[in-house]
């Protein structure tokens, strides 16, 4: 509770007679001490409660007024108040007060005379000393009332720790000591307990100890903090923690122990079961030592094993940590590059007839296509890329791939390429196969660090069955180069996860481990050759299939020139500058668009009763991806298409949910492509022109 302000507090007037209310009240005002005066007996009795601050009262009033129910107010007062009363008396040449003074004496006790005529001055300064009494009771109030809240928060923190309290007088040994603290001696709390009871509870070992601690307590001022076993009555050993700290008087001194104390039998007994079995386990150790001495040989490999194992954990996890950061920044280079290939495909309709503006455009429009295709490569050396085994030219394959090759290489090393046109399919995963001749073809850089040839060759070959191969006819892929080599001990361990001959630092050792994991996969098989100061051949060897490669279905793109069937879409994305470009787009295929920047705003759009027809979303945002966004979307318009836009090639498991996707970046054909065949899908109508 605070101290009541001007506000609340006022004065109490009761003068009935005459002008002196008015005059008292006019003073007071004056004074700043707001006031109320009181018409009757009953009214002033009921103002005399906690927000009035004194009462002015005239001796004739009194002579006229009840005073019982005066009486009991006053009586039924807090402790901490005493409200002071201001009598305005008769001048009396016997200087004593009247009987009704006298009786209001009795009554309040704090009871200020002032004979009339009084001077200004002397009513203005009786009435502030009154105030300013008042206000220190109501600041004694608080003080009464924070210091009682403190005791109740200490006892319900007693009481929720089961702690126990207690002091110890330094000078008389004189303890007073709590009734939760007694009961951790087992003493009943009515019973008395000095501190010879304490000391004489405490088992005896313990005891001296215990005497040590409390006179280095009170001699050096430090603090106390013991545990000790003590034996109730019954004869049970408990264990107690008791804890304190020497306080003095503001003269400094009567220096006594304040502290607590707590039952800490259940952590002890917990302690002493766990030291026996740790004894039993150290027993059993040394037992299944003696058994291990036995075969030594057996530990050692185990050992060895293990350490080979979390090195491999390591470098898998490192790994995987450049593969996410791989990924991300494939990702964020895919947005960058849908603004760049959205805003150039629309400026490159809307130039001039300028043959070299248009040819500079389609410079831009071709570099930002071979970044994306780069970045696509980033992903699937990411492992972020939507793999599938299909029938395969691997020519065509590792023709896709020169860029990437080409940069891998480097400039100091001549590429050589010998792919013929005619060469049959192998059933492979394309963007593993492009990865895996990365592999290769960067081993081979690295084996020739001050330059040489790098030649990359695919033939077709018919074999019988050998050690690694059944009998067929196979497709071979053979990277070379006239490195340093390596010798057959190497070349044994090769294949090896995480071996590697680059030295700390230079490489993971994962590349030909890899590679020859797929080749198993694909029912192949990974053979290397190799001599020192010569040079290195790695062959992948993939079998022949007969499947026919399917037909890639031609996509109809919708020209920007045919007139479009006007609908509503919402595009959210909270990328400022991808949705400008998305919505630029859109607004050009002759679309209404509506444009939102984060997941709570699309919904919000949804909720309203405005007409929309398909929802595009970008899947990563803050807060609330795509995903997310298409799921709270159809549960307010179960029917509304959506189109789910990603720089990821393959989106985390289970967060796509069946949803159509279109990859970033995309140009405006394409969106338009996609946008027919969504609604195709939803409507099972027939496609909408575009």
């Amino acid at each position: 509770m605070v101290i009541p302000n001007s506000a609340t507090t006022r004065a109490v007037i009761f003068a009935p007679h005459g002008r002196d209310a008015t005059i008292a009240r006019t003073l007071l005002e004056g004074a700043g001490i707001r006031s109320i005066v009181c018409a009757n007996p009953l009214e002033f009795e009921s103002s005399l409660d906690e927000d009035a601050c004194f009462a002015v009262v005239t001796e004739e009033a009194l002579r006229l007024a009840n005073l019982q129910g005066v009486r009991t107010r006053l009586s039924a007062q807090p402790a901490w108040s005493d409200l002071p009363f201001i009598i305005l008396t008769e001048r009396n040449p016997a200087s004593e007060p009247s009987s009704e003074a006298t009786a209001l004496y009795e009554i309040a006790g704090n009871v200020t005379l002032l004979e009339r005529p009084f001077r200004p001055a002397t009513f203005v300064s009786v009435a502030r000393t009154a105030f300013k009494a008042r206000r220190r009771q109501f600041e004694a109030r608080n003080l009464i009332e924070e210091l009682h809240e403190g005791e109740e928060r200490l006892r319900t923190a007693l009481l929720a720790g089961h702690l126990g309290t207690w002091e110890l007088d330094a000078t008389d040994l004189r303890l007073t000591a709590s009734a939760a603290f007694k009961a951790l001696f087992g003493c009943v709390s009515n019973d008395p307990f000095s501190y010879e009871n304490l000391l004489n509870s405490i088992h005896g070992d313990d005891r001296e100890r215990i005497r040590e601690t409390v006179r280095i307590t009170v001699e050096k001022g430090a603090d106390c903090a013991v545990e000790f076993r003590n034996v109730w009555p019954d004869g049970s050993i408990h264990w107690a923690d008791i804890r304190a700290r020497q306080v003095r008087d503001r003269a400094g001194r009567h220096p006594r122990l304040v502290g607590v104390a707590s039952d800490i039998t259940d952590r002890k007994t917990n302690q002493e079961d766990m030291t026996k079995l740790n004894e039993m386990l150290e027993e059993r150790v040394a037992t299944r030592t003696a058994e291990l001495r036995e075969a030594h040989a057996t530990v050692l490999a185990e050992i060895t094993q293990r350490e080979r194992a979390e090195e491999q954990l390591r470098q898998a996890q490192k790994m995987e940590m450049i593969g996410q950061l791989t990924g991300g920044v494939a990702h964020d280079f895919n947005n960058l590059l849908m603004a760049v290939l959205g805003n150039l495909d629309l400026l490159r309709k809307h130039i001039p007839d300028d043959p070299r503006t248009a040819r500079l455009i389609n410079g831009a429009l071709q570099g930002a296509q071979r970044g994306a295709a780069l970045t696509q490569r980033l992903l699937a050396f990411a492992r972020r890329q939507d793999l599938k085994v299909e029938p395969k030219n691997l020519a065509d394959l590792v023709r896709g791939a020169a860029d990437l090759i080409e940069r891998s290489a480097g400039t100091h090393i001549e590429l050589r390429q010998n792919l013929p046109p005619d060469l049959p399919l192998a059933l492979v995963d394309a963007n593993q196969i492009e990865l895996a001749v990365l592999n290769l073809v960067v081993n081979a850089r690295d084996a020739m660090p001050d330059g040489g040839v790098l030649s990359i060759t695919i033939d077709h070959v018919k074999i019988p069955k050998t050690s690694d191969l059944p009998a067929g006819h196979y497709v071979r892929l053979v990277v070379g180069d006239t490195g340093h080599g390596m010798d057959a001990d190497t070349i044994e361990k090769a294949t090896e996860p995480f071996f590697s001959t680059k030295g700390i630092g230079k490489g993971t050792g994962l590349g030909l481990s890899m590679v020859h994991g797929l080749a198993v996969q694909l029912n192949g098989a990974l053979r290397l050759t190799s001599e020192v100061g010569v040079g290195t051949k790695a062959e992948l060897w993939l079998p022949v299939t007969t499947m026919i490669a399917a037909k890639e279905k031609a996509t109809e793109p919708c020209s920007s020139g045919e007139a479009a069937e006007k609908i509503t879409i919402l595009v959210v994305d909270d990328d400022a500058l991808i949705a400008m470009s998305t919505v630029d787009m859109l607004e050009d295929l002759g679309h209404e668009v509506i444009e939102a920047n984060s997941g709570d705003r699309a919904l919000e759009i949804l909720r309203q009763d405005r007409a929309i027809d398909l929802l595009v979303t970008d899947y990563s945002m803050p807060r609330m991806n795509g995903a997310q966004l298409a799921a709270a979307a159809r549960q307010i318009r179960p029917e509304l298409p959506v189109l789910l836009a990603t720089g990821y090639a393959e989106l985390p498991t289970g967060s796509g949910n069946g949803l159509p996707k279109i990859g970033k970046p995309y140009q405006q054909e394409q969106l338009a492509t996609e946008i027919k065949r969504v609604l195709k899908q939803s409507t099972g109508s027939q496609s909408l022109p575009f």
